[in-house]
């Protein structure tokens, strides 16, 4: 189950990027216990519209409601590499809105 979980996560994408959520690092420190998944979304900036961000958690949210789990989540900034690495990958597969 746990498996299908996190293939579940991994396909969670960006809704501007053409990446999943993982892959660009926003995504982290992804547990399960019991009916529940913790992770940290973190944020390349520090002024992600809250709608963007409303936007990410509820797709994470439906993307394990199949599973009957829940999501609870921490927030932080990017540090200078996961940042860059971000950016790089956001040049690199932007679609827009």
């Amino acid at each position: 189950m746990e498996k299908k979980i996190l293939e579940a996560l991994k396909s969670v994408k960006h809704p501007a990027i053409n990446l999943s959520l993982i892959d660009l690092g926003i995504l982290q420190d992804i547990q399960i216990e019991d009916n529940k998944i913790k992770a940290t979304l973190a944020w390349p900036f520090d002024l992600v519209p809250p709608a963007i961000k409303q936007m990410i958690a509820a797709s994470i949210e439906n993307a394990i409601k199949p599973f009957g789990m829940t999501f609870e989540y921490n927030e932080k900034l990017m540090n200078e590499d996961e940042k860059q690495r971000f950016l790089k990958l956001e040049h690199e597969n932007w679609k827009g809105f």
